[in-house]
């Protein structure tokens, strides 16, 4: 299967979404159990209490608790709007952020953030003209502390079909802001489930052809490519990488195959830093990551990190390189946007 293929199914009867590029699943989105409050999902929320050396509050939701990385000027028993930014890890509380974005295909309206800004990836002077005259007309009337950000997805295409995605955004912010931050704990805007998500996100560039009927991960490979990612990727040469999480963090662990030698060690690190952002996106794997490669002299590292970072650019899951430890493992942090594959699945 040649191209890119957005394909939805549901798993466990949860709505799922995969991205296939040439046969190879790419990405995957599944619905998070109900009770669970996704990345997205909009709040009415209570201020319980300041956590005094951690520079934040905990906050009532109207199921748990979530937690506010903000106490200044903030009361026990203020009501204020919070975006759900992450899952939260097992026994702790949601984060949340007050800053809300309205995200949709095209745009992003950015309540109490005014301006319009363009996606650096769409370079093309004339393109980049026309598309802030459309955000300009769409937005007009509207109250002043909302902006917009026109995402890469936008380029070529027609002003019409930009201005009603922004015009949904907008309507939707205006009637979020609308809701009075003080009264009782209350979601307000559900998160997008696994099939919007899919819509808003691979959309850039379109892919060729979206497969949506009962039963399609089977007819389709997606099963497969999914029961695969229970063992080691393969690498070039023989070699092979596993990520395993812990409690504590992800531990990944790069093979060289049957060549020990240092150029195949270099070699099957610089594959596996390239395989990273995949192998952890496809697992849900976030947190602490600790990656022990393989044996490789000090002065590669330099390379390697500049491999890794770029590999990690173009993941849509923020990633940090946080260094080496004194035993030459390389630490990486990464933001809980997902819940792991393993808990999604039904056992």
């Amino acid at each position: 299967m040649k191209g890119r293929s957005v394909i939805l199914d549901e798993i466990a009867g949860r709505k799922a979404a995969a991205l296939m590029v040439d046969g190879r699943l790419d990405d995957l989105l599944i619905d998070p159990p109900d009770d669970l409050p996704a990345p997205g999902a909009i709040f009415r929320a209570v201020v319980d209490r300041q956590m005094k050396g951690q520079g934040g509050v905990f906050l009532r939701l109207p199921e748990g608790r979530a937690f506010l990385r903000q106490a200044k000027g903030l009361r026990p028993g203020q009501g204020l709007l919070v975006q759900v930014t992450g899952f939260a890890e097992e026994g702790k509380a949601v984060p949340v952020t007050p800053r809300l974005l309205f995200k949709s295909r095209y745009a992003i309206v950015t309540p109490d953030a005014p301006g319009f800004n363009i996606s650096r990836t769409i370079r093309d002077e004339d393109e980049r003209d026309r598309l802030l005259e459309t955000a300009h007309a769409a937005m007009a009337g509207s109250v002043d502390h909302l902006g917009v950000i026109l995402r890469s997805a936008c380029e070529g295409v027609a002003a019409e079909a930009v201005t009603e995605d922004i015009a949904i955004m907008r309507g939707l912010a205006e009637d979020i802001l609308a809701e009075p931050a003080e009264g009782a704990p209350e979601l307000l805007l559900d998160a997008p489930d696994a099939h919007t998500r899919a819509w808003r996100d691979w959309s850039d560039p379109d892919p060729d052809q979206v497969i949506d009927r009962p039963g399609c991960f089977a007819d389709t490979g997606v099963l497969e490519a999914i029961d695969a990612l229970a063992g080691p990727a393969p690498l070039p040469g023989g070699g092979s990488v596993f990520a395993e999480p812990t409690r504590a963090m992800v531990a990944v662990d790069v093979n060289t195959g049957p060549d020990t030698s240092p150029a195949a060690g270099l070699k099957a690190n610089i594959a596996a830093a390239r395989a990273l952002p995949r192998l952890l996106r496809l697992g849900g794997l976030a947190g602490q990551v600790v990656v022990d490669f393989a044996p490789m002299p000090k002065k590669d590292r330099s390379a390697l990190e500049q491999v890794l970072k770029s590999a990690f650019r173009a993941d849509p899951v923020e990633t940090t390189l946080v260094g080496w430890t004194p035993l030459g493992h390389a630490e990486l942090t990464r933001k809980r946007e997902r819940l792991p594959l393993a808990d999604l699945l039904p056992r």
